[in-house]
């Protein structure tokens, strides 16, 4: 049996079907995977997140230690609180330890890291706190409800008080705000506009139930996979881990060297990789247009020559109708290759790492 969140029997009652996710009990579906995809890029859909690791981070040197910390650099939200961040945190190799997003709020930061990495990351951030003043403190009490697609706003707005509904109206893209016992995100991982809400697991039951009531479909991890690949968006543990630079892994608008005095972790090897010309490799977006699925794990090769990739995450697109996917290889590679498919090497489009945006199709 693996952990619960707040909404377990909710689900349950639902008819979702669970499995396990790094260690918690999850939804995958309700029954239609494909459906549940389109829901969110023509209506909205409705997600539990709860299982993802929230993380406070406050005192005198709050700021000094994220800056050390993570790749990205904090000092860029100083002018506006509640703006979100999106960085890697790095180990001393320059490999990605977890993505994660962070918001700076009054006085103190917010982090959300995956629940998969969440032993590593409160040890790892545990550890780089001892030279600071500074308290790193897990919010296990807070469930996490995702609500994405072109008409999740406004049914939020309608699920909220007054006071939370005016909070919302006046929220920019990658920012967040705290009302009324919400901690509420303009941020997500399907490519749609949307919300996060943080707030107590007490209350999540009732908030995901006025939301269901009112037409929004709860979506399981299933559909938030085909959702983000599409997006572009990147997986920990098939497009980055520890090993896996940010330089390679579509990362490195977050990785920011522009003050020179910044000594964050991971720093050195990454300048090193830029001195000498920049990675080998690099992440891309594939198109196969025929029939079949590209998938994980399946070897990338580059028309011309003995060089090869691989897909770190594939599927078929629902919104698209043809397969696609994210691959990791040689950077100098053209725009098509080859993949193995059924003992048959089948021609793909390689294409910049993003395929739908805000329903529209980008391939």
């Amino acid at each position: 049996m693996g952990h619960k969140t707040a909404l377990y029997d909710l689900h349950k009652a639902a008819g979702g079907k669970l499995v396990d996710f790094g260690g918690w009990d999850m939804p995958i579906n309700y029954g239609s995977q494909i459906e549940e995809h389109h829901q969110v890029r023509r209506h909205a859909g409705l997600f539990d997140v709860s299982h993802m690791t929230v993380v406070d981070v406050a005192g005198s040197d709050a700021r000094a230690y994220l800056r050390k910390l993570l790749a990205n650099d904090v000092a860029r939200l100083d002018d506006t609180p509640g703006k979100a961040l999106y960085s890697g945190m790095l180990n001393h190799e320059g490999g990605v330890i977890d993505d994660l997003i962070v918001y700076h709020l009054d006085g103190w930061y917010r982090v959300v890291v995956n629940c998969a990495t969440r032993d590593k990351d409160l040890a790892w951030m545990d550890d780089c706190a001892a030279p600071f003043d500074v308290t790193v403190s897990e919010r296990p009490e807070l469930a996490m409800i995702a609500i994405q697609g072109p008409e999740a706003i406004g049914q939020v707005q309608k699920a909220a008080s007054d006071a939370q509904a005016q909070a919302i109206s006046t929220l920019k893209v990658f920012c967040g705000v705290e009302c009324e016992g919400w901690f509420i995100a303009r941020t997500g991982y399907t490519g749609e506009d949307g919300l996060e809400i943080m707030l107590s697991a007490d209350d999540a039951s009732a908030l995901w139930q006025t939301l269901t009531d009112a037409g929004v479909a709860p979506c399981g991890l299933g559909a938030r996979d085909t959702l983000r690949l599409e997006a572009g968006m990147n997986l920990y543990g098939h497009e980055m881990d520890d090993t896996t630079s940010p330089l390679v892994a579509n990362m490195s608008w977050t990785v920011a060297l522009e003050d020179p005095e910044r000594d964050f972790i991971g720093r050195e090897p990454i300048e090193t990789i830029r001195a000498n010309g920049g990675p080998a490799t690099k992440l891309v977006g594939l198109v196969m247009r025929e029939r079949g699925v590209l998938r994980a794990g399946q070897s990338v090769n580059v028309v011309g020559n003995d060089a090869s990739g691989i897909i770190t995450s594939g599927s078929f697109s629902p919104t698209l109708g043809f397969s696609v996917a994210l691959a990791r290889v040689p950077s100098a590679i053209g725009d098509s290759a080859e993949v193995n498919l059924r003992n048959k090497s089948v021609a793909v489009e390689v294409v910049k790492p993003c395929f739908v945006r805000h329903g529209n199709a980008l391939v």
